[in-house]
């Protein structure tokens, strides 16, 4: 005799394989989301890289000459070719001899929102001004 076994031939029900599908399908979305996001945060971190390089560049500038500069009179030049963020330099650099403020944005997805960073003088860390990751 047989214990615990509804029908002879084995196998699953209907039932049996509906549940198994959407809880596969459940825990995929779940997957995917989470992808999408961590993907969009490694973007950002490209902003984080490029501004800090370049805070660290005026720094130097600063302190050799007591007056910052147009980011590439002080010898900023990414290590890379951006891939996300294209408009750091100079076009999105405002400064005075003891001021500066430093902006890069990109659109990491295909909403209006823009994902802007900001670094000046006094931060030291790059700030996301507006977050394209929501």
């Amino acid at each position: 005799m047989k214990r615990g076994r509804r029908n002879a031939r084995g196998g699953f029900t209907l039932i049996e394989l509906m549940i198994v599908i959407a809880i596969i399908g459940v825990l995929s979305a779940i997957a995917v989301g989470l992808f999408r996001s961590f993907g969009m945060r490694a973007k950002q971190s490209e902003a984080k890289e490029l501004l800090s390089s370049m805070y660290t560049v005026e720094a130097t500038y600063f302190a050799e000459s007591g007056t910052y500069a147009l980011p590439s009179q002080a010898g900023f030049a990414p290590s890379n070719t951006p891939r996300f963020y294209t408009n750091i330099g100079d076009g999105n650099f405002s400064f005075t001899t003891t001021s500066y403020t430093a902006t890069c944005s990109t659109n990491l997805d295909t909403d209006p929102t823009l994902d802007n960073w900001e670094i000046t003088q006094a931060s030291r860390k790059p700030v996301n001004t507006s977050n394209d990751i929501q």
